[in-house]
């Protein structure tokens, strides 16, 4: 599918990558990884067209391209958003209006004309073309894309222009898999995805039918989509077969190995320069020496490559507070007449880490607003006894002063008994030498990031309220900052859409969904393992408490607020209430499932039918099976939108 022949690129003298000659076979995901500023996206810019080599060649197979994705930048406005994903397939709206306008002429023309037959001909051919190339469901496949990318039916109509920029790249995402290129590159395309749209988009890929590059962040992602890496690494690209996490084995392996035998050949090169330095200048050695000064210009030197840099740090020994550290009563939080957040109860007890999910727009931020001390228009917010919070809003890289340095930002907000301790911070954190003395307009997202989390270390606190904290953070750094977490000996709630750092770290996840809050006790995997088990059932009415337990291992079980007789009570009737929706639902797709297959077989006979020879010599037989094959498509998309919306 795709082959790299040395290519080389360099930017003014510094060498990206030199002599790779790398393959890329068709249906394969690879994920393209290594240190930021290793020549990851210039690669891929490459690949697609966009960028020029230094040197070397690039071959794909006939016929086919490579489109890429880039993290961020595109805009686009002035259609709605439907028909801006629409106009993605190209080559289906041409096929399309192509058939119209031959419909058109045949309505007009006499069977007696003499391109009447070829005419006809060419419609009957094109007609099967377009059903083969999914035109009589490209209307369909757009909604699929579009409402797992996370945009609701009734945004379909919207101008573009009226999104923001991570809505904007959900658009560009949408029309690039729409248009289902030979090679998909795509540089950080879960960047601005929740869970959900990147659950979606992993089942996408793992069925792509072409190849995928991708560069990513998000270490489940990645473990979930891709079976094989390259690493950009020492000027060159290393290959593993295998998933991200064995990869992360290999690698440390290899590089081992790699160090070993530097330290052999360095050994040896000692040992040969030690015999030349001593018998340089004795004249019976002199053949001798020759030949060892010719053995060492030779040799191909090992060389390794820097260690990675990583952050270093601790978060502060956590005050004692008491049992239960916050609560919610009966909380209300709205904007105008919209309800973000009905009626709920939380509770939050002492070394909790509790994580914080839902979709884009379900809440999560307002509710973490409002554990941080924002308004609310009902109810109570409990704070327990000495309780010390420490808050990080999903902007809060974007309140630095920008006309400040590095050191000045944390400075600033200083206890007089930390300014000592100050370079040592920003040292753990990356920030060495004169890098402490650069502004924090000028910095990257990852570094801003970066000093916005240094910041909560001057200040001991027990409870963070963490809302997006691996934003712009590499794989590296999010390792370490999980690690320094799961350290952290006071309480913690938190909002992140890297499922890997969830995972890791969450004892509690709490669902965050149409005004209520939903409690899974465990972590992320046993939160997709239960809701994997109540897929098929709808949702409820909401709990009057707004609070709904769901069940939970025996180990937790424990830990459960006991539910009194009256609450058991409502449980039971919601649960025969369910039961019943799920045996009208069951009953609903059965039935649509019978017509389903009532009109995939009327397709298949009137297309043997039409396939047959000599059909479409009476021209009135082949527009009224042209119009009928129409007809029972449209129909067939109507079936599979209703059974869609009632598996969801």
């Amino acid at each position: 599918m795709l082959q790299l022949i040395n290519l080389s690129k360099d930017f003014s003298g510094r060498v990206l990558f030199a002599n790779i000659s790398w393959h890329l076979r068709k249906g394969e995901r690879v994920a393209l990884i290594g240190e930021n500023g290793a020549g990851k996206s210039t690669l891929m810019k490459i690949i697609a067209g966009l960028e020029e080599s230094s040197s070397g060649d690039i071959q794909l197979a006939k016929g086919a391209r490579a489109t890429y994705l880039p993290q961020d930048g595109i805009v686009t406005s002035g259609r709605p958003l439907f028909h801006e994903a629409r106009s993605a397939l190209t080559e289906l709206l041409e096929m399309e209006q192509e058939l119209h306008r031959l419909g058109q002429e045949l309505e007009v023309m006499s069977h007696a004309a003499a391109e009447h037959d070829t005419v006809l001909e060419r419609y009957g051919e094109l007609q099967e073309q377009f059903r083969h190339s999914g035109g009589y469901t490209m209307e369909a496949e757009i909604g699929t894309v579009l409402k797992g990318l996370g945009f609701a039916q009734q945004d379909w109509h919207r101008d573009c222009g009226e999104f923001s920029g991570g809505w904007q790249m959900r658009i560009a995402l949408a029309r690039l898999l729409l248009q289902k290129p030979d090679v998909l590159l795509l540089d950080e395309p879960t960047n601005h995805l929740d869970i959900e749209a990147r659950n979606w988009l992993e089942e996408y890929l793992c069925g792509y039918p072409g190849s995928v590059i991708l560069v990513s962040h998000d270490r489940f992602f990645m473990d979930q989509v891709c079976s094989r890496i390259a690493e950009v690494w020492n000027h060159t690209i290393a290959d593993y077969h295998c998933s991200y996490s064995t990869y992360l084995v290999q690698r440390e392996e290899r590089v081992s190995a790699l160090r070993e035998a530097k330290r052999l050949q360095d050994e040896e090169l000692q040992k040969t320069e030690d015999f030349i330095r001593r018998f340089r200048y004795q004249a019976n050695k002199a053949s001798l020496v020759q030949s060892r000064i010719k053995q060492l210009e030779k040799v191909e030197r090992i060389e390794l490559p820097p260690d990675r840099k990583k952050i270093r740090f601790q978060f502060p020994k956590a005050p004692k507070s008491g049992r239960v550290v916050l609560e919610l009563q009966k909380l209300i939080r709205s904007y105008g007449s919209k309800v973000v957040l009905d009626r709920v109860d939380l509770t939050v007890e002492k070394g909790e880490r509790v994580a914080l999910v839902g979709h884009n727009g379900a809440g999560k931020s307002t509710l973490m607003t409002v554990l941080a001390g924002g308004e609310y228009q009902g109810g109570n917010l409990l704070v327990g006894h000495n309780v010390v919070a420490d808050y990080f809003a999903q902007d809060q890289a974007n309140v630095l002063d920008p006309v400040k340095s590095a050191y000045e930002e944390l400075y600033s907000d200083c206890p007089y008994e930390m300014v000592p301790k100050l370079r040592d911070i920003l040292g753990a954190f990356l920030f060495s030498g004169d890098d402490i003395h650069k502004k924090v307009g000028v910095l990257s997202g990852g570094e801003r990031n970066r000093l916005a989390l240094a910041k909560m270390l001057l200040h001991p606190s027990n409870l963070l309220l963490m809302d997006e904290p691996t934003n712009h953070l590499d794989l590296f750094s999010k390792e370490v900052l999980l690690d320094a977490l799961k350290e952290f000996d006071g309480t913690l709630v938190f909002v992140s859409h890297d499922r890997y750092f969830v995972n890791g770290l969450a004892t509690r996840v709490v669902e965050v969904e149409s005004g209520g809050l939903e409690n899974y006790y465990g972590n992320y995997e046993y939160y997709l393992e239960k809701k994997d088990q109540c897929s098929t059932l709808p949702s409820g009415p909401s709990s009057p408490t707004g609070l709904v337990i769901a069940a939970v291992t025996s180990s937790a079980v424990a830990e459960l607020p006991a539910l009194n007789k009256e609450e058991r009570l409502r449980d039971r009737e919601k649960q025969k209430r369910r039961k019943k929706a799920e045996q009208t639902r069951e009953k609903q797709q059965q039935s649509i499932e019978q017509e389903i297959a009532k009109v995939e077989k009327q397709i298949a006979v009137l297309e043997a039918e039409m396939a047959m020879t000599g059909f479409f010599s009476d021209p009135e037989r082949g527009l009224r099976a042209g119009e009928q094959h129409n007809t029972l498509h449209v129909r067939l998309e109507e079936l599979y939108g209703d059974w869609e919306n009632l598996a969801d």
